[in-house]
């Protein structure tokens, strides 16, 4: 059997790879930079049994379009995770949420096992950090592989849906966007790869055609504006935690409660979990609180929000926003609409922007802020004055 990978950036490579470890041919084609694999030309005159192209890949790319069957990279990577599975398997998707989601059932899970995020992979009950590499379906492939070994569990976050194999598969949220070429919606793409995972918990409004095993979030749990409440097959109580004022903290820990509850665990211990970094967590350095909202999800929301969040903390006190987008590799960018409707609602005393760019159109709407070419150097240069608030709203990989 001959196959043809797509997209070797997205995790296609390592796919190609895996496939031919496991004894089949297998070409594949960089569909964005040309640098690795075969050329497409070449593909196009070559014969396949099967393509495995991203899900976020444009419909009109001639490859799809060469009479041959296709399946997807997390459908590959579902196949490739193999009989062996983790026990039990948690697989998380979303717009947002998804890794605080993630860290927040870790904190709930017994013994060995693994767990994978934007943020790395970890091997708990140590919290040894094992490396990093992106959440593209594929990623999972190895820690799926590393949790079975320790005879332990795995929570896994995935870009743009699920490999489909958990036991629990999981949507943070509702959110919409458009992919492949502005043609497809992203929550149609994972909701689909979701109907194949055997229990699924979703945002409420939002359901899955035919799948017998579903439960949305607030039918498990309710928050009453300080506390969680929830109750599920005789697991129920209640916990409250700070963080519950941050919807970006408190839709994933009600997730999260939910999801303990459909896999046998009381949630209660969540009243201990702690802020991430890069995800509202909060510090002071010569008197300066800094509030740290800058990772691959920040958005103008989030940033509005920790900027509330200081001011609740910290009352009148000058604010310093650093803000913008400092590398190219997350799923989706900081659009400079976006920035602009953040620095409007929280209008800082002071701002720093940072941009890959420094002729980016935002820089000279705002000709008073400083620049900055990474969230690393913005922060190196803020100062640290008393009574003041540094807030780290930039989107990057962490």
């Amino acid at each position: 059997m001959r196959l043809l990978a797509l997209d070797t950036i997205h995790g296609g490579g390592v796919i190609a790879s895996a496939l031919r470890e496991q004894g089949y041919s297998v070409d594949s084609v960089d569909v964005y930079r040309g640098s690795e694999g075969i050329t497409p030309e070449k593909a196009m005159a070559s014969s396949y049994s099967c393509c495995i192209a991203p899900v976020h890949l444009d419909p009109a790319y001639p490859l799809l379009h060469a009479g041959m069957p296709l399946i997807t990279h997390h459908q590959a990577a579902g196949i490739l995770i193999g009989s062996d599975l983790p026990d039990p398997l948690i697989e998380i998707t979303g717009a947002v949420g998804k890794t605080t989601t993630a860290y927040a059932l870790a904190h709930l899970m017994a013994g060995a096992g693994i767990l994978h995020t934007s943020r790395g992979t970890l091997r708990y009950p140590e919290q040894e950090m094992l490396g990093r590499t992106s959440i593209t379906p594929a990623s999972l492939i190895a820690p799926a592989g590393l949790a079975h070994s320790i005879h332990g569990w795995l929570i896994g976050e995935c870009s743009l849906g699920v490999p489909g194999r958990g036991d629990l598969g999981i949507l943070t949220s509702a959110d919409d966007y458009k992919i492949a070429g502005g043609k497809k919606s992203a929550l149609a793409a994972k909701c689909e790869s979701l109907k194949t995972c055997m229990r699924v918990l979703l945002p409420d409004g939002i359901s899955l055609d035919h799948h017998p095993d579903q439960h949305t979030v607030g039918e498990i749990v309710s928050y009453d504006g300080s506390s969680i409440q929830y109750e599920y097959d005789g697991i129920s109580g209640s916990f409250d935690h700070p963080l519950l004022l941050l919807r970006g903290y408190r839709i994933p820990l009600m997730t999260a409660a939910a999801a303990a509850c459909l896999l046998g665990i009381n949630p209660s211990p969540l009243s201990s979990f702690e802020a991430l970094p890069g995800r509202m967590q909060t510090g002071r350095e010569n008197g300066c609180l800094i509030v740290d909202a800058s990772n691959s999800g920040t958005t103008a929301d989030t940033t509005i929000e920790a900027a509330a969040y200081a001011r609740r903390i910290q009352p009148d006190a000058p604010l310093h926003l650093i803000i913008g987008q400092d590398q190219h590799a997350v799923c989706e960018n900081f659009a400079e609409s976006d920035i602009k409707r953040a620095i409007k609602d929280i209008n800082p005393d002071i701002l720093t922007l940072v941009v890959m760019n420094p002729d980016a159109g935002i820089v000279s709407c705002h000709s008073d802020a400083t620049v900055a070419s990474s969230l690393e150097e913005a922060r190196r240069h803020a100062p640290r004055t008393p009574g003041t608030i540094l807030l780290l709203a930039v989107k990057t990989w962490r």
